[in-house]
């Protein structure tokens, strides 16, 4: 971009707002209004390409001014994270990349974002306002303490140790949840729902159990009333969000906007959630979110097909030094490996949704794969493939090996 360009960029801000390029969606409503409802902890790419956008959605439409999120994290990442959003006044710029066409939207729902501290003291001070009523979290599908030869809770792990001994000095998200809790109980304000936003089947049971586990390795009885009062709603997540690199920052650039952390993202979108929320909820529903009680269903099509789907392509991608998830379906023998495990192997074992079969979904997915502009990378999706392949692979495997199906493809992908 040349000098000259440069100096035309719009930083990104909440006074700023008003000087974006025409076309780009901007909030309409007052964010100074806005009062957290919200805290999340782990604010990646994936939370604002999705829960974020989705309150954000709900505001522009006079709703959910009382559920506005304040950001947390507790990784050496967060606290770049954090600086770069306090920056511009928690703003981000989401791209959605179709085929042939960029829209470009300002997300405004995030009004705050916790300091990022040792023994996380004002994470645990800003989950007890009473006003926060619910906790969500991503952290990734092998950040929940899971020991992986027993689907246990792993608590032997230094972290866990640290934090059973000391609640009000935590290291981790879980620790300073039940340190959080621990005060609400004490005070009277009471339980808040907490909701994993992670790509993990059973993701709020598994939540569950690494929460009311750590307690009760300290206080027995704060973890039954934990386990009683707080709700932990399981939901599939669903959106194609690439990291950000040198070539989302310049698309954005070449759009007008300095933005230092903007999303790229799929122009599709998918949330279905339990309706179990112990202190109340936005209401997701009026933007296309859907509430069910076949959410396992759900989430077992999208983890076995689009999310094993990745795998299939990941490594042998790698090896053949195939950059971007499109690059490889462009490739007719991976392109044609990935329909013929995913047709034959997977979707047969699979139910059928609302409004969706397997065999629809597997279209889907090669179509959302197929995109050009979407260059979700091969090395992102096969990094930490150890955790992702006993999620995304073995289940598909196990359930062959029970009925005496065919495993070929999914064993070669291993």
């Amino acid at each position: 971009m040349s000098d000259t360009a440069e100096k035309d960029l719009v930083k990104l801000s909440q006074g700023n707002l008003a000087n974006l390029p025409e076309g780009v969606l901007r909030p309409n409503y007052e964010r100074s209004g806005l009062t957290p409802g919200i805290v999340h902890i782990g604010v990646g790419n994936f939370h604002r390409a999705h829960q974020s956008w989705y309150l954000h959605r709900l505001m522009q439409q006079g709703l959910a001014h009382d559920w506005a999120i304040v950001g947390a994290g507790v990784r050496p990442f967060d606290k770049t994270q954090r600086r770069k959003l306090v920056a511009q006044d928690y703003l981000t710029t989401l791209l959605s990349l179709g085929p042939d066409d960029t829209d470009a939207e300002i997300v405004g729902s995030m009004i705050g974002y916790v300091p990022v501290e040792a023994g996380n003291g004002h994470l645990i001070t800003q989950m007890s306002d009473p006003g926060i009523r619910i906790v969500s979290i991503t952290v990734t599908e092998g950040g929940y303490y899971v020991d992986p030869a027993t689907g246990g809770f792993d608590k032997d792990h230094p972290d866990i140790q640290h934090d059973a001994a000391s609640f009000d000095h935590p290291n981790t998200a879980f620790g300073a949840i039940v340190g959080a809790l621990a005060r609400r109980r004490a005070s009277g304000v009471g339980p808040f729902t907490l909701q994993s936003c992670d790509n993990l089947q059973g993701n709020g049971s598994v939540l569950r159990q690494t929460v009311v586990s750590l307690a009760r390795l300290t206080d027995p009885d704060l973890a039954d009333w934990i386990d009683e009062a707080c709700t932990f709603p399981n939901s599939m997540v669903d959106c194609i969000v690439p990291s950000t690199g040198r070539s989302e920052l310049e698309l954005t650039r070449s759009l007008g906007i300095d933005d230092q952390v903007p999303v790229t993202h799929e122009n599709f979108r998918q949330w279905v959630i339990e309706d179990k929320f112990c202190a109340g909820r936005p209401p997701y529903e009026e933007v296309g979110a859907q509430f069910s009680d076949r959410v396992h269903d759900f989430e077992k099509m999208k983890i076995r097909i689009l999310n094993a789907g990745h795998q299939l392509l990941a490594n042998a991608s790698e090896l053949l030094s195939i950059p971007t998830v499109p690059e490889s379906m462009a490739n007719p023998q991976l392109s044609g490996f990935f329909r013929k495990v995913v047709t034959q192997e997977i979707a047969p074992v699979l139910a059928s949704v609302p409004g969706m079969t397997a065999a629809d979904y597997v279209d889907l997915t090669c179509r959302r794969f197929s995109n050009p502009r979407v260059a979700d990378t091969t090395r992102r999706n096969a990094h930490d493939g150890s955790a992702r392949h006993a999620t995304f692979l073995h289940p598909s495997i196990r359930v062959a090996l029970d009925s005496g199906g065919s495993f070929e493809g999914l064993a070669l992908a291993e």
